[in-house]
């Protein structure tokens, strides 16, 4: 793991209960106390301060935060007190509840996790929401981005075995054959190929393409097609490359520009904090000339930045 927040120790629930009690009590909150403790604490120890919140007051510590705090800092705090486990499922929920879907979460969250932790999102999204994820998504999407969408909902990815070069140079032939070569695209190919190959074999396919085509295969997802589906697809070609790549970009475009796109900036920083943040710094930095933390110091203020660069941990200057 390559997070930037891991175990605090020597960590004591009751006692972090107690302060944090403390700072949201009577007149007025403590914001730094609240925001010092949940940024230092990974997800685990935060379900355990939420439970010894609860039996030392009988109160519970999400809706305090909810009533003491507000706005962005409170949707920050309240993100990381959510369970690990059901942080992606409740996202999804939210993304497909309510007038108009938000593809770009579900975009975001089914083109980069893993076959295993899609597995993991449908069982959870059923437990806690007594409701089929793939049925929610079909009922709210259509056309070919629906199909894609539905392609990695299976988590049938082909795991990473020997690469073979005869099926590499088949499957650049055929994505050079169903896009370039063709009039109009065949985005069927597209979506099976990228869908279901291993993570290392698509690399390789990439490569290889190149080298037919003298194109690489994001411009000719970008010239072939558009919308919801040139997102997804270009999406699952840059987890492909590399995850770590795809967020940085990520954070860097939701804080590019007039206005940050806050709900994106909270769920990448804290679903990826415990995972591979530090190589999402690594790659910002490569690849934006400046560093994450420079850019959320530029971008963002108050209690929500202090709390955001706390998660961030370095600047890469």
């Amino acid at each position: 793991m390559r997070g930037t927040v891991t175990a605090f120790s020597p960590f004591d629930a009751r006692a972090d209960a107690e302060a944090l009690r403390k700072a949201m009590k009577g007149m007025g909150t403590d914001e730094e106390t609240v925001l010092k403790i949940l940024t230092s604490r990974n997800n685990a120890q935060r379900q355990e301060i939420a439970a010894a919140f609860k039996t030392l007051f009988g109160r519970d510590l999400v809706d305090d935060l909810k009533s003491e705090l507000t706005g962005k800092f409170e949707t920050l705090m309240v993100s990381l007190m959510r369970p690990t486990y059901i942080f992606d499922a409740h996202a999804l929920k939210h993304a497909i509840k309510g007038a108009g879907t938000n593809e770009k979460v579900l975009t975001e969250i089914l083109a980069s996790r893993t076959p295993a932790e899609v597995r993991n999102i449908k069982q959870v999204y059923l437990q806690e929401y007594e409701a089929n994820l793939e049925d929610k998504i079909t009922g709210e999407t259509s056309g070919y981005f629906q199909r894609l969408l539905v392609v990695l909902l299976q988590a049938n990815r082909d795991p990473d075995g020997r690469v073979d070069e005869g099926l590499v140079e088949q499957d650049a032939q055929v994505l050079f054959r169903a896009g370039e070569l063709k009039w109009g695209t065949d985005e069927e190919k597209f979506i099976t190929i990228l869908g279901t190959r291993s993570v290392s074999h698509l690399r390789r396919v990439f490569d290889k393409y190149m080298t037919i085509s003298g194109f690489q295969i994001e411009e000719t997802i970008d010239r072939e097609t558009s919308g919801d589906l040139e997102k997804l697809l270009l999406a699952v070609v840059k987890c492909i490359r590399s995850v770590p790549a795809y967020f940085a970009e990520t954070l860097y475009y939701s804080m590019k520009g007039a206005g940050t796109d806050d709900d994106t900036l909270i769920r990448v920083m804290v679903s990826r904090s415990e995972i591979d943040l530090l190589d999402i710094r690594r790659e910002f930095r490569k690849n934006f000339a400046k560093s994450l933390h420079q850019m959320i110091q530029k971008d963002t203020s108050g209690d929500y930045r202090k709390a955001l660069l706390l998660l961030c941990g370095g600047d890469d200057e």
